[in-house]
């Protein structure tokens, strides 16, 4: 029995060590399964841990969760449910590949063992060979377990791989599902949002023609009620309206013994004259406002040529008696300028040696709403006046073309279309004042000298431009610390 157990030994651990093909590659579990003989014959697996679920039962499981919830998932969840049963399908393939691995190899080491126990059982006698051959019966009761049992792992691979097929062409079939609805969902999004912007622009018009409407109808119901007050007053008039007839009443009374006044002053101080010397006496014609032409008539009753008489012209301050010459005007007509507003106007002629005087009754007035014109244009950074140069370099000009004058607050631009002509900053060689000779349009015309090889003669459309381009000028020079006056003028700096 020693031998024999001896021989055991070596023989095993000769085929241990021997390579051959029987050898097993791969050794999936650390221990072969325990065995045991039952009663008749059979031979039992005794329990090594718990049980697990076959195969079919699993993915039964999961298929039939996932046809539960289809109708309860949104497409995206669907999609992902079948990537997910995919992805459990190819684990449970590769879970069957391992069992028929380790059944193969397990079928090996049946045969190797069945080879061991034949080759001993030649070798031993007594009870040893009869243990010897039971053991070859129970390894061939388990062979047969084993390939019944290949047998289903066989059928449940062509289970799973079918399966696992039909969830991936579910899966595929979702993810067509999930694009094809993401086209759809894109689509009715863009037509959705075209149907705002129209819905938006139909609103922004009805607002417009609402708000345009509105306003009509309030400048419809301002002008009922207009006509409504109106028609009240003229029916029912009130202590108002009595009230403002009485103002121009008075008013109109004023002027009219304000020009009586003023006859009556030029009257005296003609007398004056006469008692004085025997000269021949003078007046001024003319409205004695800024924009009118002041021109010198004789008194005595017959025509005078004033073209041949020495002129000259004075600005009389009304609180000095001191007389300020103003330069180039020597011509019977003057056109007044804005310098001249607030200030007495006197001509002096000289006739044979004596000299005859026509002074202006009163303060030059200012054009009425000139002012408040002014202030407005003050707030613009540049004004444009259309004009037509008489004069360059005192060379008279053909007047078919139109120039624009740009007064701005830093500089004045005189342009003809693309072209400069003149285009200066204001300093104090500039000079700027109203035309100081004859002629009919004398009070629609300015004298500008940016500099002192440039002089300019400019007519503009009316005498309330003229002046108006002259304040404005002199107003945007006084910002700079400049004096804007014209030739022989005094500045107070």
């Amino acid at each position: 029995m020693t031998k024999a157990a001896t021989l055991y030994g070596a023989k095993t651990q000769t085929e241990v060590l021997r390579p051959g093909p029987l050898r097993p590659a791969n050794i999936i579990r650390s221990k072969f399964p325990t065995y045991k003989n039952g009663s008749n014959g059979i031979v039992i697996k005794l329990a090594d841990g718990p049980e697990i679920p076959p195969l079919k039962e699993i993915v039964a499981k999961e298929t039939a969760d996932l046809l539960d919830r289809r109708q309860r998932l949104s497409v995206r969840e669907l999609a992902m449910k079948f990537e997910k049963g995919l992805n459990t399908a190819t684990l449970l393939s590769n879970e069957v590949k391992w069992r028929q691995v380790a059944l193969l190899e397990r079928d090996i080491l049946l045969k190797n063992l069945k080879s061991v126990l034949e080759s001993l059982r030649g070798q031993v006698t007594g009870k040893t060979k009869d243990e010897i051959e039971e053991s070859i019966s129970m390894v061939e009761i388990l062979a047969v377990q084993l390939s019944k049992r290949e047998a289903e792992l066989l059928q449940q691979k062509e289970e799973v791989t079918k399966l696992a097929k039909s969830l991936k062409q579910a899966s595929e079939d979702a993810k067509r599902i999930v694009e094809e609805e993401r086209a759809n969902s894109h689509t009715e999004i863009e037509c959705a949002k075209n149907a705002v912007q129209r819905v938006q622009q139909a609103v922004q018009e009805h607002e417009k023609m609402s708000q345009s409407t509105g306003k009509q109808d309030m400048e419809e119901l301002k002008k009922e009620v207009r006509v409504a007050r109106r028609i009240k007053m003229l029916h029912q008039p009130s202590k108002a309206m009595d009230l403002e007839n009485e103002i121009r009443i008075l008013r109109k009374t004023f002027a009219e013994k304000s020009t009586d006044c003023v006859n009556l002053l030029k009257e005296l101080e003609l007398h004056k004259r006469l008692k004085e010397n025997g000269t021949p006496s003078f007046d001024l014609e003319g409205l004695q406002c800024l924009g009118s032409v002041l021109r010198i008539v004789a008194l005595s009753g017959t025509h005078m040529d004033l073209s041949s008489v020495s002129i000259q012209w004075f600005r009389i301050h009304p609180k000095e008696s001191n007389k300020e010459i103003i330069s180039g005007a020597t011509r019977p007509v003057y056109a007044l300028e804005p310098q001249d507003v607030g200030r007495y106007l006197q001509a002096e002629i000289d006739v044979g040696g004596e000299i005859a005087v026509a002074k202006t009754a009163g303060p030059v007035d200012p054009d009425a709403g000139l002012v408040d014109y002014v202030e407005t244009l003050v707030r613009k950074p540049e004004t444009e006046f259309n004009v037509v140069v008489l004069q360059l370099n005192g060379i008279e000009q053909p007047k078919e073309s139109v120039h624009v004058l740009n007064v701005g607050r830093l500089r004045m631009r005189l342009t003809k279309g693309k072209s400069v002509v003149a285009k200066e900053f204001y300093s104090s060689s500039m000079q700027l004042c109203g035309v100081r000779g004859g002629g009919e349009a004398a009070s629609q015309a300015m004298f500008w000298q940016p500099r002192n090889d440039l002089s300019l003669v400019l007519a503009f459309e009316t005498a309330r431009e003229r002046n108006t381009a002259i304040m404005l000028a002199r107003r945007f020079a006084i910002d700079c610390n400049i004096i804007l006056a014209g030739p022989g003028d005094k500045t107070p700096w």
